[in-house]
């Protein structure tokens, strides 16, 4: 069952009030997961019970995603203030220097908390931040359309296709290669969550210069990309290695973009592996 925290932020007027919904389950060290743009924390749920047996699990919506508000006015949702959001968030909970685990937009903030020294290890399921521009505009163009598809179809119809393997497939083969599995309520759950994502467009305009470029040196890092990622290409896992030499580059045989349910024991194993 997801909690809410609520934490200052410094901004350039004084400091601000921000609150985070999450969820905290399991025991052993801690392990926080970030989603991606337009996604909720309920992504991890077909891992959460696998990894919670080793370590303490934070699954966090990420402000102006799922349950959690917005962030003030005052604060954008570029990388400087995410960071910042993050940080705090860690010392609310009194989590000090987990381990990050993130997907998409998500991996590229895990990337970035361990540039900023705040997690002592990183996985990264096709992380954000390594495109080429031609890369980087398609995948916004999809992402842009996707939500437009979402907000344009009526709550029953969205309803009605997810009853289905064939409308599972219609709303959500962009990101998952096995939409089939995943369940009804799921579909519709984050549909709606998409739809509703009131951090989705500045998001996206904060991401339009942005690029990973730390080694990270000495820090463990692991970075997964699925085989049939349709929306960030595999071959930015590659260039992923190049820039961070001592990563685990870990391939995902038939995942898609959203890896954790087309194969939740592999991404599973990936991450107790990363963070051990």
């Amino acid at each position: 069952m997801s909690a809410t925290v609520s934490f200052k932020v410094p901004t350039p007027h004084g400091t601000s009030d921000v609150s985070v919904s999450y969820t905290r389950v399991g025991r052993g060290e801690p392990l926080v997961l970030l989603h991606g743009i337009g996604h909720h924390l309920q992504a991890w749920d077909p891992v959460v019970d696998i990894v919670a047996t080793e370590r303490e699990v934070i699954a966090v919506d990420l402000p102006g995603f799922g349950a959690s508000p917005g962030l003030p006015d005052g604060l954008a949702y570029d990388l400087p203030t995410t960071n910042s959001v993050l940080g705090a968030l860690f010392e609310a909970l009194e989590l000090d220097r987990p381990h990050v685990v993130g997907n998409s937009l998500g991996g590229l903030l895990a990337l970035e908390l361990g540039r900023e020294k705040l997690a002592r290890s990183v996985t990264a399921f096709s992380p954000a931040g390594f495109w080429t521009e031609a890369e980087r505009q398609y995948a916004f163009a999809v992402l842009r359309a996707m939500r437009g598809i979402a907000r344009r179809l009526p709550e029953p119809l969205v309803r009605q296709l997810s009853r289905t393997a064939a409308g599972r497939t219609a709303l959500t083969s962009t990101i998952y290669a096995r939409p089939g599995r995943r369940s009804p309520d799921a579909v519709v759950a984050e549909t709606l969550a998409l739809v509703a994502a009131a951090g989705f467009e500045a998001t996206l305009r904060a991401g339009g210069t942005v690029r990973f470029t730390d080694e990270l040196a000495g820090l463990p890092v692991t970075v997964a990309w699925g085989s049939r990622d349709r929306l960030l290409l595999r071959r930015q896992g590659v260039r992923a290695k190049q820039l961070i030499p001592h990563a685990r580059l870990i391939r995902l045989p038939g995942c898609g973009h959203v890896p954790m349910n087309d194969d939740p024991a592999l991404v599973a194993r990936v991450i107790l592996d990363g963070t051990s």
